[in-house]
């Protein structure tokens, strides 16, 4: 027995090990995409909703960053009149238009955000 038969082990592993990993990243590329494919097509199956909704409080996350590039996702919550609340993804200058406490008419097709028209003014102090 030498001491290179341990490294027959080392060739042998190292190739199935990266197999088990590329599996793992394409098996979870595949379930990403299908379960964002599946999410537009419920969404298009949606009919569109327009209530009466309260924006209750907005929030941002960061993907990515560091080597890559940093993305901004901008979520409104909103509470409608039978008291049932829904976090929307929104873009950027919804976001900014949007002031916790605004009333209005929210537009939505299952969980897309179509738009929110303001009721009325806040009285200012």
């Amino acid at each position: 027995m030498s001491m290179y038969d341990g490294g027959d082990f080392m060739f042998q592993a190292v190739p199935i090990f990266i197999g088990i990993i590329f599996v793992i990243v394409i098996s979870f590329v595949l379930f990403t995409a299908i379960k964002g494919v599946s999410q537009w097509n419920q969404n298009n199956q949606s009919p569109v909703m327009n209530v009466r909704a309260k924006v209750l409080g907005k929030r941002t996350a960061v993907k990515g960053g560091g080597e890559s590039r940093a993305y901004n996702h901008y979520f409104i919550t909103f509470e409608m009149e039978s008291g049932d609340r829904m976090e929307l993804k929104v873009k950027d200058a919804d976001y900014g238009m949007l002031v916790e406490g605004d009333e209005g008419e929210l537009t939505f097709q299952g969980t897309r955000y179509l738009g929110f028209e303001r009721q009325g003014l806040k009285a200012q102090r």
